[in-house]
């Protein structure tokens, strides 16, 4: 057998930290590793396998249009994309009219931004500290974390920061060239950091008032991963624009920026080759029926709420605090993560960091209890 571990540390661009862990096969909640060895997956590829891995209905889908369609060009109809717009619009809130469609949740962010810009004629943008909305040069400007942006400045120019959950310096931000305000209403890099429906609602009404885009990123709260199908849907607020993409389709690549009648802009004026394509449409298409057939998003809350319930708070003295919205769980600790997230590979459960101290987990909606169980005693005996 191929030594993976040497063909991918020799052949690969090394910007990925690994772990010492080969996964070979995906099923539901579990993965397997080339020995055979199961783990719970607590991470679903950062919170993309909503609907687990390999889930049959997209496997399904994605062989019957590889098989009859796979790439089309969006200067061109298309039967699989027109059906998936359609349902995008269905399920996205009421106010949200076109979508464009992406490979990424990076590239629905890049798009957000100059449809933000071409829009309002106005430049610049207030995003929050612990944000985080991509890799590319438009989203990492609008990304807090400086060993991030630090290596690629100067980037794009006109981006300020301000506090999350502090509406006043929001407002003391905006100036007459304020074209956007990007946020997440649950940070996921930053913490699982929650926003406050007085924070969510007084950005609302700033925008309104200074004519300014509100675009939401829900690339890692969407496709009910946190109870709804959206994260938006628990504040009762619209944005002007909501970028999607890791569990739109499955674990296909796909993603969106979905527009309200606010934003213009012209032929030419932006485009994809790929977004869009029949495949991912397939893909995306069997998978948000699967999430509404299976009502996923009532058991990301259930979910969430057993395993939290399940854990023996007061005892375990690690822990800071606990921060969740249905299966998007942030447990901030009182030491670095790292040790901790070895400690639960060693118990073959799969998590991710948010930050260097605060354990996150974005298990699929399709765990079991039984997994749940699981996990909870790890959790309990690792972190007391």
């Amino acid at each position: 057998m191929k030594n993976f571990r040497e063909l991918i540390d020799n052949y690969e661009v090394a910007v990925y930290p690994k772990r010492d862990l080969v996964i070979v096969k995906g099923k539901d909640a579990s993965v397997w590793d080339e020995k055979g060895n199961e783990y719970i997956d607590c991470t679903a590829g950062i919170g993309v396998a909503t609907i687990g891995h390999s889930n049959p209905e997209v496997v399904k889908a994605i062989t019957k249009q590889a098989e009859t369609l796979i790439t089309n060009a969006c200067v061109f109809y298309n039967d699989t994309r027109a059906l998936f717009l359609e349902k995008l619009n269905e399920i996205t809130p009421p106010n949200l009219k076109r979508s464009f469609l992406t490979n990424s949740g990076t590239e629905a962010i890049e798009a957000a931004i100059k449809f933000a810009r071409v829009s309002t004629g106005k430049t610049d943008f207030i995003a929050t500290m612990k944000g985080f909305h991509g890799r590319t040069l438009g989203a990492l400007s609008g990304t807090y974390k400086e060993e991030y942006r630090e290596p690629f400045s100067p980037l794009v120019p006109g981006f300020t920061f301000v506090p999350f959950n502090n509406l006043e310096k929001m407002e003391n931000a905006i100036t007459q060239k304020t074209a956007g305000i990007i946020l997440e209403v649950i940070q996921g890099e930053g913490g699982i950091n929650i926003a406050s429906q007085e924070y969510i609602e007084g950005v609302r009404k700033l925008c309104d008032k200074n004519n300014i885009i509100l675009i939401i990123d829900e690339i890692q709260s969407g496709f009910c991963r946190t109870g709804k199908m959206f994260a938006i849907n628990h504040f009762g607020i619209e944005a002007d624009i909501l970028t999607v993409a890791k569990g739109i389709a499955g674990g296909f690549p796909m993603g969106a920026a979905i527009c309200s009648d606010k934003i213009k802009i012209g032929f030419g004026q932006h485009g994809t080759t790929f977004g869009g394509n029949p495949l991912a449409s397939a893909a995306g298409l069997a998978s948000i029926k699967f999430m509404i057939d299976n009502n996923l998003a009532e058991q990301a809350r259930e979910k969430g709420n057993y395993l939290i319930s399940k854990l023996n708070i007061e005892e375990l003295s690690k822990v800071r605090e606990i921060r969740y919205k249905g299966l998007m769980i942030g447990i901030e600790l009182k030491e670095k993560v790292q040790p901790i997230l070895q400690q639960l590979m060693e118990e073959n459960i799969l998590a991710m960091p948010a930050g260097k101290i605060v354990l996150r987990m974005l298990p699929p909606a399709v765990i079991t209890y039984e997994q749940l169980d699981k996990v909870a005693e790890v959790l309990n005996r690792i972190l007391k």
